[in-house]
């Protein structure tokens, strides 16, 4: 039997052998012939089927990735280049659906989705398609793009709910998330310390020098688009990681969640984003807000004072361009924010004949790449706020304003009536995080940008979860608070 098999395994090496060879010869060819790209391919192939093996196994992995892939796709596409990393985002998310669809081993709770959350989605989601019949008529693939966004509200939220819906999966999103903005802070900190990369200063130089270096000093942008995005989700961040660290958690989490708010708050004021600070002020507003815990109600109320003073009324630090950049997100008479007022009286005049707006993907950088010659393609939104108004006209921003107002009170409704103190905590950091960063996008382009658009929907999939989750805390065998963390 020995030698049998022996016999059967030197033919099965007689014949992979000149296989082998015949591949390497094969593969060495094609690289001469096309350069890397083919074993490039090989090697991308080789990678990503056992990768989708492993969605289709468990979906959980595909969202997982989806969230780590928001954080770091600009990366990749700085520094590599020449690939849609864009779209892997909806790939990932669709192949997670169809894993879940056609998943054999797993019972999923359908249930789960019945939820207020999806039914407001969707119907954004009909009023962005309802756009399309708009007269000003959008070029349609700028109605593709921006509508992208919407379509992540509808993909990502109720898998959330199927797939990712327990406490301890609300532990591994709050990890996961915080890992990966220090990670961004460690990166802004190398380009202000140490300089940037090749990729980065070839960024810099052809996009992004006008906006990034203010009188000689560099906006550290880390991995995102852009500092103001970098800025926008370091405070939101700040916000999650402050609140944690007051929680009824171990100490020594707490302890790491106060130094990663304390490096947050310094990966924000590098970026040289002044919106972002109002980020911190509304997130800590409504942590007073929705909560009953004195002692953090009386600190955050303190943090919110102090900073407002020590910016409006004083000239400590006036000489740090990170200070001086913060301090001028309060002066009444910005030269920036009188433009922004002028480009809103443009607006306003383009929709008193067109009421209900330009149509989805008429203003901003699609409006500028698919829309070019048309008159809001002319004129820079400074604002997610106006780039509503002016592509839905009043009536759709009027629909908006007023689900982002529902979504944000009946979260806060939610954390009110959370029983399980360490659930509250961490639905308080979400809802305060995703509130600052609505809010502040009156001032910037920024929850319709990632990371900040995957945390907001995830967020909202936890907390419209909050109370089957308070459920399942409250029938968990009685423990130290500590063991909810």
């Amino acid at each position: 039997m020995r030698q049998l098999h022996l016999s059967s395994e030197k033919r099965a090496f007689n014949y992979l052998l000149p296989l082998g060879i015949l591949a390497a010869v094969g593969i060495g060819w094609l690289t001469a012939q096309m350069g890397f790209l083919m074993p490039g391919l090989i090697l991308s192939v080789l990678l990503v089927l056992p990768f989708v093996f492993s969605i289709f196994k468990e979906p959980k992995v595909g969202l997982v990735a989806f969230m780590g892939y928001c954080f770091i796709f600009n990366l990749l596409a700085r520094e590599i280049g020449n690939f849609p990393y864009l779209y892997v985002i909806e790939t990932l998310l669709v192949l997670s659906w169809l894993s879940v669809l056609f998943h054999t081993n797993k019972e999923f709770e359908w249930a789960n989705i019945k939820n207020e959350i999806c039914v407001l989605g969707f119907g954004w989601m009909m009023i962005n398609i309802l756009q399309l019949f708009n007269p000003a008529s959008s070029n349609i693939l700028g109605w593709m793009l921006d509508f992208r966004y919407t379509l992540l509200w509808i993909l990502a939220v109720p898998l959330c709910m199927l797939v990712f819906n327990k406490n301890k999966d609300l532990n591994t999103f709050l990890i996961l998330i915080i890992a990966f903005s220090l990670l961004a802070t460690l990166n802004g900190v190398k380009q202000i310390k140490l300089g940037l990369s090749q990729a980065e200063q070839t960024w810099l130089a052809t996009s992004g020098y006008v906006t990034h270096v203010i009188f000689g000093e560099l906006r550290a942008f880390s991995f995102y688009t852009d500092a103001s995005q970098f800025g926008a989700s370091q405070a939101h961040l700040f916000v999650v990681a402050l609140v944690l660290a007051f929680g009824p958690f171990k100490l020594w989490k707490r302890v790491l969640c106060a130094l990663a708010a304390m490096a947050f708050l310094y990966g924000e004021s590098i970026s040289g984003t002044r919106g972002a600070l109002f980020t911190i002020f509304i997130g800590l507003g409504v942590v007073v807000f929705i909560n009953k815990n004195f002692k953090v109600t009386i600190i955050a109320i303190t943090l919110v004072v102090t900073g407002f003073c020590f910016l409006k009324f004083t000239t400590i630090g006036q000489s740090h361009f990170e200070i001086r950049r913060m301090r001028s997100a309060l002066r009444p008479h910005d030269a920036s924010f009188n433009t922004r007022l002028t480009n809103q009286v443009k607006i306003q005049r383009y929709l008193d004949s067109h009421p209900f707006g330009g149509g989805v993907g008429a203003i901003g950088f699609t409006g500028r790449n698919y829309n070019q010659g048309t008159y809001l393609a002319s004129i820079p939104p400074d604002s997610y706020w106006v780039k509503i108004w002016a592509e839905y006209g009043t009536p759709g921003f009027v629909i908006w304003i007023s689900l982002m107002m529902y979504i944000i009170g009946k979260s806060c409704g939610i954390v009110w009536r959370t029983k399980d103190k360490g659930l509250k905590f961490k639905l308080t950091a979400l809802t305060a995080g995703f509130t600052g960063i609505i809010i502040s996008s009156y001032s910037n382009e920024i929850m319709n940008m990632m990371p900040s658009s995957m945390i907001i929907y995830v967020s909202w999939a936890f907390i419209f979860q909050g109370p089957r989750l308070d459920k399942e805390a409250q029938q968990l065998e009685p423990q130290p608070l500590e063991a909810h963390a």
